[in-house]
């Protein structure tokens, strides 16, 4: 996995082993698999049964990218399309990603990389795998969340995020047997670079085999975890988790995770994606790249982009990315 724990890891700042009240398990779901953009395969454990929208909120959708291995010529990617009232989130595990838009932003996501983007009032962006990737062929690996953006903010101009492996910040567990990557928000007083609309936490955990981890979590926030690989436990009833699996909390100030003896998957840790914030609790209408917050701002949007005023490729795309 190249989202790799730096040197010395084990000597970061540690995360106290404070009290507190954990939140339990209330849903565990498999994550159906799919096809998406070009038709690359991905797992989405949220929206649907168990984890919904109004369970998920501010978050939207949640797709696991692989992990594929593509031969020559196999590996695909999402052409240009277009979003409004909300952002993408795109982290990179391995491989290369390439994103451009159509308000100049663009750049390569690489292993342990990010890319934060605010659709807003509209953009059309094109992800597509890194061209060495598509001739040669090689691993694939990385995570896109929706994250949704309040009635006021939907019309906000579009915004470009671009944050390296090395500006993510980093926590172990109390016993320095465990990794946390802040991303977004704040865990234990460390702030990760993620700038965010309203209040939100993501971060990644690696867990090295029979290792424990207790977080603290804001009570206002709702939690989400997905493993991305490995296999371990969940909560204070100590839920079996393993890859491909969405997990749902209930209320608390902690999170807690444990590592099996041999969690499996490529790194030999139990691998998770952590999420929370605090709900909008507005209504959600929801159709194909657009979020808004009824039907007929649905309808405006795709006459928008009908009409290109969500913007247009840029002509050195070239006729192949359109």
């Amino acid at each position: 996995m190249a989202a790799a724990p730096p040197e010395g890891w084990n000597r970061l700042p540690r995360i106290p082993a404070a009290g507190g009240v954990s939140r339990p398990v209330q849903a565990v779901v498999t994550a159906p698999r799919l096809l998406e953009g070009a038709g690359f395969p991905v797992r989405r454990p949220f929206p649907g049964p168990g984890i919904g929208f109004r369970e998920a909120d501010p978050f939207l959708l949640l797709d696991h990218m692989g992990p594929v291995d593509y031969g020559p010529g196999e590996a695909k990617g999402a052409p240009w399309h277009p979003h409004r009232g909300f952002e993408t989130v795109t982290y990179m595990l391995e491989g290369v990603l390439r994103h451009q838009d159509s308000h100049g932003g663009g750049g390569v996501i690489a292993g342990g990389d990010t890319q934060w983007m605010t659709a807003g009032a509209g953009i059309l962006h094109d992800e597509m795998p890194d061209g060495e990737l598509v001739a040669r062929g090689g691993r694939f690996h990385g995570v896109q969340l929706w994250v949704n953006l309040p009635r006021v903010l939907k019309w906000t101009p579009p915004r470009y995020q671009s944050l390296a492996a090395a500006e993510v910040k980093y926590l172990t567990t109390a016993r320095g047997d465990g990794l946390v990557r802040v991303i977004a928000g704040a865990v234990a007083g460390v702030r990760g670079p993620g700038r965010t609309w309203t209040p939100v936490t993501v971060v990644h955990v690696s867990l090295e085999p029979e290792a424990e981890l207790s977080l603290p979590w804001p009570p206002a926030y709702n939690a989400l975890a997905y493993v991305l690989e490995g296999s371990g436990t969940a909560g204070p009833e100590r839920v079996l988790v393993h890859d491909g699996q969405g997990i749902r909390f209930g209320a608390g100030d902690r999170l807690c995770f444990a590592a099996a003896s041999r969690p499996g998957g490529s790194t030999g840790r139990l691998e998770v994606l952590i999420l929370g914030g605090q709900p909008l609790r507005e209504p959600v209408a929801a159709y194909g790249p657009f979020v808004m917050n009824t039907h007929a701002e649905i309808v405006e949007a795709f006459r928008d982009f009908e009409a290109g005023r969500m913007g247009r490729i840029p002509p050195a795309a070239g006729a192949d990315d359109a």
